[in-house]
């Protein structure tokens, strides 16, 4: 039988017990951190707002078009309640930034005009092209003004094998074929592009301009490689004397004493000839100089710098051009359709002194080009012209490490 001081004890304990079990449940659940939930927020996407021609499109009705043929300023903005005598301060106002009589047929305009019931022309902007535009300002006092639109300017490579012509490659390859004139600059003084053969390989890395992402064209060639008659001619874009010209791999001058032809392109016609048949005189006797054949009307181009010392007619000749370049170098253009210089003008290198005809004793348009050597007529294919100035020697440690990763670049290009 339990005594009750047993019992007393028993129910001590218990009570002990009960009252620790409550604290530490209490303890452990204000100790623990409370369950947090986080509902879902949905992702706010705030979209850049539109620009063009650095107005927020959203904040105008905006319409777009074409200028048709014989279609003036006036007929536009009277449509969107310009008036006449607005128009009249605003084409008085643009006289001197652009004449809207220069307005052609084709070219792209933008109006801004204001989003209430009247819908009036507060901005005119026309585009005579891709990058240039005029914006003609019709809100409370006129104003107009050029604008440019930012070039984007990508890296670019090419290469190929010629089977017939460069243009015509490049054109197969769905590259810009405008790129073989910017190489025919380039080598004017090395490479005679009319004699290319077939089998001959280039590679090049060039600029594309961007406007919006549409192309506005080649901009500059930065090196390229050509292999003409199994021997390769590099050439590097460099700037020295804030001026930029094209140098080989040995940091010498691509641009010569003398451009290689008097045309960009055309096709040669007849060589430098000791005995030549004659076409017209039905004879052989020696010709003394290269003919090169081209539409008339092609620009003849001095091949150096100089003065003219004669432009004339003569019976054979027909109209032709000579030119003194200096104590040793004379050279002469015939059977020009038209002459473009006058005895005693300074021409420069590349500078048009004529175009391309038939005059005189030709069966065709053409030029015969002839040139002196102290005094002497000689064959200037056979020519081996000094260099310009080369990479200054204060640049050349610049030069030899630019030229060294443009062409690791250009001879990692696959043909």
């Amino acid at each position: 039988m339990v005594s009750n001081k047993t019992k007393r004890y028993f129910g001590l304990g218990l009570l002990v017990v009960i009252v620790a079990v409550i604290v530490y449940v209490v303890y452990d659940y204000n100790t623990q951190p409370p369950e947090v939930t986080v509902e879902p927020v949905d992702t706010l996407i705030v979209e850049e707002p539109k620009m063009e021609f650095g107005f927020l499109v959203d904040s105008f009705d905006v319409h777009k078009g074409e200028i048709q043929r014989n279609q003036f300023l006036a007929d536009i903005l009277l449509k969107y309640h310009v008036s006449y005598p607005e128009i009249d301060r605003l084409v008085k106002t643009a006289d001197t930034i652009f004449d809207v009589r220069r307005m052609r047929a084709g070219k792209n305009y933008t109006l801004f005009c204001s989003k209430d019931s009247l819908g009036k022309a507060l901005y005119f902007i026309y585009q005579p092209s891709l990058v240039e535009y005029i914006v003609f300002d019709m809100r409370d006092s006129i104003n107009v003004y050029k604008g440019r639109k930012e070039i984007v300017l990508k890296k670019k490579y090419a290469s190929g094998i010629i089977n017939s012509s460069l243009y015509l490659t490049l054109q197969e390859q769905e590259t810009n074929p405008v790129l073989s004139l910017e190489m025919a600059d380039i080598y004017a003084w090395t490479i005679d592009f009319y004699r290319i053969q077939k089998g001959d390989q280039f590679k090049v890395a060039y600029e594309e301009g961007f406007v919006e992402g549409e192309s506005i064209g080649i901009g500059k060639i930065k090196s390229a490689l050509f292999t003409h008659k199994g021997r390769d001619f590099y050439a590097f874009y460099f700037e020295q004397d804030s001026i930029g010209d094209y140098f080989d791999e040995k940091a010498q001058s691509l641009r010569k004493a003398f451009l290689k032809m008097p045309l960009k392109f055309g096709r040669l016609s007849s060589s430098f000839s000791l005995r030549r048949f004659h076409p017209v005189q039905k004879r052989y006797k020696a010709h003394l100089g290269t003919d090169y054949a081209a539409p008339s009307g092609t620009p003849i181009l001095a091949v150096g710098d100089g003065t003219v010392i004669e432009s004339s007619y003569k019976g054979y000749n027909g109209n032709y051009v000579k030119i003194k370049h200096n104590s040793s170098y004379t050279t002469q253009y015939l059977h020009m359709s038209k002459r473009a210089v006058k005895v005693g003008e300074v021409v420069k290198q590349g500078e048009v002194i004529g175009y391309v005809g038939s005059t005189g004793l030709a069966t065709g348009p053409h030029v015969c080009f002839r040139f002196w050597k102290f005094g002497k007529q000689v064959d200037h294919c056979q020519e081996d012209f000094p260099p310009s100035k080369p990479v200054n020697e204060e640049l050349m440690e610049e030069y030899e490490k630019l030229m060294k990763t443009m062409k690791q670049k250009l001879d990692s290009v696959r043909i």
